[in-house]
């Protein structure tokens, strides 16, 4: 195990927890879009977002593009293990995407009844599976000894991993109404401080019981933490950082509230982390098989390379980022469409 191996472990977890932040606001927005009653809720809801999500969403590509170059067998192992998972999240990405463009070209009802049902669901479906990909990556995957998966979809829909699920739509949910909050009018804002106190309260509840469960089912996962017991003030920051969220969110302490909800997001992604490591992928149904950064990652050269570029890349798409929010800062303008 080489140092390039770990900080593209490292990197990588930086990109996902980049990815969850910016894009689980987006997320969590057309989440609540479901339940919007007015059609001017409805416009500035989407209005919001609409000068991130894509910019958001560069955030994932770049975090599959490192897996594939810098651990081409991890890429390999999920990608085919989650492939109809993945397939969902795609098309509901695009039709996420779809319904943004296509929802004010036309003023039937039924027009936009249908491009909004799309952007809900669009928007629900990838937050729910993030999860559940989580938590099969915690409980591992059966392979044979080719590295092919041999489970099946309903393999990856076990108690655990839909529990990982639901805490997950339930953290972009959260995020997602604090963030109308800072981004709609009064009125709307009211109805999303209800929306935040409802989500964040059965986050914190989720998160709570998840973190408890992992601790009980899966020793293994704090083997890291019982060898470094400074770790452990890892998980309570973590739960630290939701809770907190959930009380300043409801106490109209909104953006203390929304970069908590980010914090807990980030220290999530950390947990988590430092309880695989060093594995990438645990292996089922024989633990010889498990894919750890010393034996999934490219050659030397090629981590080498990519981490040139990639310290070159990432601040521009961070400097990026504080840009766009920069220019767009304020509130979304009420009713006006996308």
């Amino acid at each position: 195990m080489s140092a390039l191996q770990v900080t593209w472990f490292g990197l990588i977890g930086v990109l996902l927890a980049g990815y969850i932040i910016m894009d689980g606001f987006d997320l969590g927005v057309g989440f609540w879009h479901l339940f919007a009653r007015k059609e001017s809720d409805r416009l500035t809801m989407m209005a919001s977002i609409a000068p991130y999500w894509d910019g958001n969403e560069v955030w994932l590509l770049t975090g599959g593009g490192a897996v594939f170059a810098a651990f081409p067998k991890v890429y390999a192992t999920v990608f085919s293990g989650f492939y109809l998972a993945l397939m969902l999240v795609l098309f509901a990405l695009i039709f996420r995407a779809v319904s943004l463009e296509f929802r004010h070209q036309s003023d039937s009802t039924c027009w936009k009844r249908l491009w909004d049902f799309a952007f809900g669901i669009g928007s629900t479906l990838p937050a729910l599976l993030f999860g559940v990909a989580m938590g099969n990556v915690i409980v591992g995957l059966p392979l044979n000894g080719a590295g092919d998966y041999i489970g099946t979809f309903f393999n990856l829909l076990n108690p655990y991993s839909l529990l990982i699920g639901v805490t997950g739509l339930a953290m972009f949910a959260f995020h997602g109404a604090l963030f109308t909050m800072i981004k709609a009018g009064e009125d709307l804002a009211k109805t999303a401080l209800g929306w935040a106190k409802i989500s964040g309260l059965i986050y914190g509840i989720l998160l709570s019981i998840s973190t408890v469960v992992t601790v009980i089912a899966f020793p293994r996962m704090i083997a890291n933490y019982i060898e470094f017991p400074v770790l452990w003030l890892l998980p309570v920051i973590m739960l630290a950082a939701a809770w907190l969220a959930w009380v300043l969110g409801t106490t109209g302490k909104t953006w203390k509230a929304f970069m908590l909800s980010s914090g807990a997001m980030l220290a999530i992604i950390v947990t988590l982390a430092v309880g695989v490591f060093p594995n990438w992928v645990y292996v089922s149904s024989d633990p010889t098989l498990n894919l750890t950064i010393a034996n999934a990652s490219s050659s030397p050269l090629t981590l080498k390379t990519m981490l040139i570029l990639a310290l070159i890349g990432v601040p521009i798409v961070l400097a990026y980022t504080v840009w766009i929010h920069q220019v767009f800062k304020g509130k979304a303008e009420e009713g006006v469409s996308y």
